[in-house]
């Protein structure tokens, strides 16, 4: 997961402002993040390091980009926009599949563009919105956008972390890149389509009772607009720390507010599995295993690139396979298809499902994504051999 931040600043005192109904649901479960927990203490015992040890393994400058988006993403709810977005939008769209079709098509294109993580900071909240003001399979349509955020962003150099990787290592240009990562992305929208044409059904959106309308807050709306923009700048600068100072010191002082509905959660659950797959790609049987397969080349790396995105997820995949694997565009396809399957295969399953903050929503995620990786593992390696 690719993590840019969005930026939002306020000059009113927004805070005293009620937040919107989506804001003051309690967050989703946090089982995964009690089973890392465990994990991590298990690692404790079993090989322990020095404090600051373990800290490295944590990557700061991903927890620091998702901390500012999640500030960002709070104040841009709060500003009302969102609310407002959905009804124009519900006003257009009149059936749940049609609906459903443009959510995972914007996903799938936005990730493409400006990044997974980007893409789902920006629609999820935006669904969990019209989910208030109409009955809508939510799960349902944060999953399809989960697996269309991985599937769009394989396209590009620059959608996901993995990609920026591996295409600095295999010294293609932009366009020859995306030339390699066609067919297997084509395979995956594809799918994605499918799905959601089989998952959503065409029947009308039934709106609920009109509850009171959230007036729209400019200020709010364009402090959130100026501290992205900020933001965004001071992570391409490896500005990481300055940028943060901005962006919590401003809703600090302006709209603090902002900050009490920032998922905590969240952040200490990304940074448990960053120190927990990265102990587990360390173990010497990991590297033994690397070792004694026959996974340099072809359809044997393109499955052990799958397999291990599903236990230490893709970008850590991606850098553990890169010096076994010699065929880069087996590595580069298999990665990519792995984000689908398990919750782990990719950091932006795990942001779509806290963002939406769904009860039960690793099990309706599993349901969904684990057929899909069958389907796409199965017609991506049939493409790759025919």
């Amino acid at each position: 997961m690719h993590c840019h931040a969005p930026i939002s600043l306020t000059m009113s005192d927004a805070s005293s402002a009620s937040p919107p109904s989506t804001t003051a649901d309690a967050p989703a479960g946090n089982t995964l993040l009690w089973i890392l927990l465990a994990l991590a203490a298990m690692f404790a015992v079993w090989h322990p390091r020095a404090p600051m040890a373990t800290l490295a393994l944590v990557d700061w400058q991903t927890i620091g980009a998702l901390a500012g988006l999640l500030a960002v993403t709070q104040a841009v709810e709060r500003s009302g926009m969102l609310q407002a977005t959905a009804q124009r939008l519900l006003a257009r769209v009149h059936t749940l599949r049609g609906l459903g079709l443009l959510l995972t098509a914007a996903a799938a294109l936005l990730s493409a563009l400006i990044t997974n993580d980007v893409s789902l900071f920006l629609l999820v909240p935006l669904t969990r919105v019209l989910a208030t003001q109409a009955h809508l399979p939510l799960a349902r349509l944060v999953v399809l956008q989960a697996l269309a955020v991985n599937a769009g962003s394989a396209l590009t150099p620059i959608g996901n972390p993995q990609n920026l990787y591996l295409w600095h290592r295999s010294g293609e240009s932009f366009v020859g890149f995306m030339g390699m990562m066609g067919p297997t992305v084509a395979v995956m929208l594809f799918w994605l389509f499918a799905a959601a044409w089989w998952l959503v059904p065409r029947t009308p959106i039934a709106l609920k009772p009109a509850a009171g309308t959230q007036p729209v807050q400019p200020r709010l709306l364009a402090m959130a607009a100026v501290l992205f923009v900020a933001f965004v700048v001071a992570l391409d600068r490896h500005w990481l720390l300055p940028g943060l100072a901005l962006v919590y010191g401003v809703f600090l002082l302006a709209a603090p507010r902002v900050l009490k509905g920032v998922d905590w959660a969240l952040l200490a659950t990304i940074a448990l599995m960053f120190v927990v797959l990265r102990q587990v790609a360390e173990l010497p049987a990991v590297a033994a295993l690397l070792q004694q397969w026959p996974i340099a080349e072809g359809w044997r790396a393109y499955l052990a690139a799958i397999l291990a995105s599903q236990v230490i997820s893709n970008v850590p995949a991606t850098i553990l396979l890169d010096g076994t694997v010699r065929d880069l565009p087996a590595l580069a396809a298999g990665v990519s298809v792995g984000g689908f399957g398990c919750v782990l295969g990719s950091l932006a399953n795990l942001i779509a499902l806290r963002l939406a903050r769904l009860p039960d929503g690793l099990r309706e995620f599993h349901r969904i994504s684990i057929p899909f990786l069958l389907v796409c593992a199965a017609s991506a390696a049939l493409l790759r051999l025919g």
